[in-house]
């Protein structure tokens, strides 16, 4: 048998007064997802433990069925992991990104969505100023995503640091990293001081310069969050007998699979927003297949929309998903695979920001009796046969599909 999980990531809303009182999920046209679901049986997942934060970071941590709680260390490892960056158990690491300040408050988590080439010249700017080779590492990812480790045991992960896109428009002093202990005090001063001398730094680059003329957000401050250090915990072959891979454009959910011992499968064009390449997804996911037991597919376009606010934009994300990696998939798998699609979390425009709430999946495979549900989303999916179900369920239950 073979298995194929498929994620939109930050699908599930609310409901919105300019959709009639309807979610994204109700109003977008997806034949093939609904067409899944009403083949298939339905629930709810709470994918968020009780009083952890709502992040795709522990969400996919129960998605492929492990407790959060007991193996969950940190954003930062799992980005670095997902990278192929060398972490040792004593190193710290670290999400750095770029944003746009302005008037000491975080206007824009992603500096416009600041292409991965321009984010790289800053980047290098980042590690002339601040970077210790082997001790203070900086690593340029995608877009405005980016890293550092902090290498040895003088530096601490034990910070409590907010996520950009959560700072609500909160002035930056009173949300800067804080230390949890007397020890990590030493560590959140340093990472206060980047970030401040970090304005300086990037605010007269050619690459800020340029974008403020295009009309474009300057990437004129980096911003630290997700600390931790390297998990310990059994691979997917250890825990469940399957082999795997992970196909995205992030590289939280490429490491939350590489932790999990999946091979990372990267496709060409993929971007994390709606200009990702779908079709590379689907065929990469389609070969993948053919020597894997199990494909993860993650998609980030609907959620980078719902930070946004933009509510079209997500609509046409998840119509993306469904036309373009769904459809093109349904058809050139084999005879004997079962289909998961669901949502890590959900993100609703009216919050700009992930939420705790259950969200909706289905599960089809040859042999399932429909259970009567006819389209996939928030609602429907209440009246689903598999219920409301913890999270770190979801992964035996597919595999026990026939």
């Amino acid at each position: 048998m073979k298995y194929l999980i498929i994620v939109g990531d930050g699908m599930a809303d609310y409901p919105i007064e300019a959709l009639n009182g309807k979610t994204p999920l109700q109003v977008a046209g997806k034949p093939n997802i609904d067409a899944l679901a009403s083949k298939g049986r339905n629930g709810l997942l709470k994918t968020i433990p009780e009083g952890m934060e709502p992040g795709s970071d522990i969400a996919n941590y129960s998605i492929l069925g492990y407790d959060p709680r007991k193996y969950y260390t940190g954003r930062g490892p799992l980005e670095v992991a997902g990278r192929g960056i060398p972490l040792h158990s004593e190193d710290a690491a670290f999400r750095c990104s770029i944003v746009t300040e302005e008037n000491s408050v975080i206007v824009d988590h992603s500096a416009g969505h600041i292409t991965t080439e321009e984010a790289s010249e800053l980047v290098e700017r980042i590690k002339e100023r601040f970077g210790k080779p082997g001790e203070v590492d900086f690593y340029a990812g995608v877009s405005y995503r980016h890293l550092m480790v902090l290498r040895g045991k003088s530096y601490s992960d034990n910070i409590l640091c907010t996520p950009p896109h959560g700072t609500g428009g909160v002035e930056i002093s009173k949300i800067m990293p804080k230390a949890k202990t007397k020890e990590a005090e030493p560590t959140a001063a340093m990472l206060r001081k980047m970030i401040m001398d970090s304005r300086e730094a990037l605010r007269s680059h050619p690459v800020n310069a340029k974008r403020i003329r295009e009309g474009k957000k300057p990437g004129n401050m980096i911003w630290f969050w997700g600390p931790g250090r390297k998990p310990n915990m059994p691979s997917l072959k250890e825990k469940y007998g399957v082999s795997g891979a992970v196909i995205s454009a992030v590289d939280l959910t490429k490491g939350a699979g590489a932790c999990a011992g999946l091979k990372i499968i990267n496709v060409p064009g993929a971007t994390g927003f709606h200009d990702t390449n779908y079709e590379g997804k689907a065929d990469y996911a389609v070969k993948g297949l053919e020597e894997h037991d199990l494909i993860f597919v993650h998609v980030e376009a609907p959620d980078e929309a719902s930070h946004q606010g933009d509510y079209e934009l997500k609509i046409k994300c998840i119509e993306d998903l469904d036309r373009r990696l769904v459809g093109r998939v349904l058809n050139r798998l084999p005879e004997e695979c079962v289909i998961c699609i669901l949502t890590d979390h959900c993100t609703p425009v009216s919050v700009k920001n992930h939420t705790s709430d259950p969200v909706p999946f289905t599960i089809y495979s040859p042999s399932t009796k429909p259970d009567g549900v006819k389209r996939f989303d928030e609602v429907s999916a209440k009246s689903g046969s598999l219920g409301v179900m913890e999270g770190k369920l979801l992964m035996p239950l597919i595999l026990a599909a026939k």
